[in-house]
């Protein structure tokens, strides 16, 4: 997901005017907060399989306004499918760029209090990854937390949550990572948008194009091998026939957030430098996604490595990405996806900053139990 090193640029001009339920805001709607200058400022830290991402905010009353942003495709995740570790080159790069986030984060005064900084699948899995995080502690006093997956994905659900169409009558948030793909299934109570399933798919940009290699021939082959890979992974969804009906009704839609997405946007738009506030909040066509998709393949590896919306760096993830998408849409019918330029990040802010505005309670126990909306 392309992003600059600063705060996201906008272009006002070039906007599309917006409903209230399309405007790509910086959090979700509904999560009003103090603001004005001497509001406290707030970061979310993710360090992914494929990315490192920071995020620094401040309450606003729609939400949060972003004060900074970095994003770095570090590729920490690379090999670990094959040997169960971290290597060492992958780790050196990680730890790189969790130093600039570390860099920033003093620079802006950030209390460590209000910094939540996670790490997800890569360090889950990996055999030294709590060993490579006391690395990060020591160097950088940057104290990242692995989360589990239930928590990954009720995070990146708070943070679609402004996304969701309010007519439909159920929502799939497919959240697509460098080693796993979490998908939430909602469907709408009263006012409410409450969890029917949710599941992680242990498979992910960077593991699925490490196991299908692009040939130099015969894409469509290897694209679909891509596919058959991803459904079969999701096949044993954990909802009932009802669910299903809707999607097959055309009474539900799907929320897609991560690159994955995000990229098949850029090309979709024909853009000539990626623009969050035209991406975040776009509807695309099921025929849209597969258009983009056919359009990445036609280009080859070194037309999308030109693209400015892709990048080298993600070069030969963006159809894996892809591939994932498609294998969802087969499985769960829907004509629209909506694009989210948001997930755990923003979850994250939206977060805390809620539990910052409450009023001191006795303490409960932590509910573990996956999202509800």
């Amino acid at each position: 997901m392309p992003e600059t090193d600063g705060a996201p640029r906008r272009d006002d001009r070039s906007q599309p005017r917006r409903t209230d339920g399309q405007r790509a805001a910086n959090g979700a709607a509904g999560e009003p907060g103090a603001s004005g200058r001497d509001a406290p400022l707030y970061g979310a830290l993710d360090l992914g399989t494929n990315n490192c991402r920071l995020l620094i905010a401040k309450p606003a009353r729609d939400g949060f306004r972003v004060v900074d942003s970095f994003s770095r495709i570090v590729r920490l995740g690379e090999g670990l499918s094959r040997t169960g570790r971290l290597d060492d080159a992958a780790m050196d790069r990680a730890y790189e760029a969790l130093a600039l986030c570390g860099e920033r984060v003093a620079r802006k005064g950030l209390d460590s209090a209000r910094l939540m900084a996670v790490a997800t699948q890569a360090c889950r899995q990996a055999e030294n990854g709590p060993a490579f995080l006391e690395r990060v502690r020591a160097g950088t006093g940057l104290n990242l937390r692995i989360i589990d997956p239930v928590e990954e994905a009720r995070l990146a659900v708070r943070g679609c949550l402004n996304l969701f169409d309010p007519s439909v009558e159920a929502v799939l948030v497919v959240d697509v990572g460098g080693g796993s793909t979490e998908l939430n299934w909602l469907t709408k109570r009263g006012d409410a948008f409450v969890l029917e399933g949710w599941m992680s798919a242990p498979v992910g940009v960077v593991t699925l194009a490490e196991r299908h290699p692009e040939p130099a021939a015969g894409l469509d082959d290897w694209y679909e091998a891509m596919v058959r890979d991803m459904s079969a992974a999701i096949a044993d969804a954990p909802v009932g026939p009802a669910v299903r009906d809707l999607f097959v009704g055309g009474r539900a839609h799907m929320v897609g957030t991560s690159g994955a997405i995000t990229s098949l946007a850029g090309i979709h738009l024909g853009l000539q430098r990626y623009q969050r506030n035209l991406v975040d909040g776009l509807w695309m066509t099921r025929g849209d996604c597969e258009a983009a998709a056919e359009t990445l393949k036609q280009l080859g590896a070194a037309g999308r490595a030109a693209q400015p919306c892709i990048g080298p760096d993600r070069a030969d993830l963006v159809l894996a990405g892809a591939a994932i998408m498609e294998a969802v849409q087969r499985a769960w019918p829907s004509e629209r996806v909506r694009v989210a330029d948001r997930g755990l990040r923003e979850g994250l802010l939206l977060q805390q900053m809620r539990h910052d505005r409450k009023p001191r309670r006795r303490r409960r126990r932590r509910n573990s139990s996956p999202p509800v909306a």
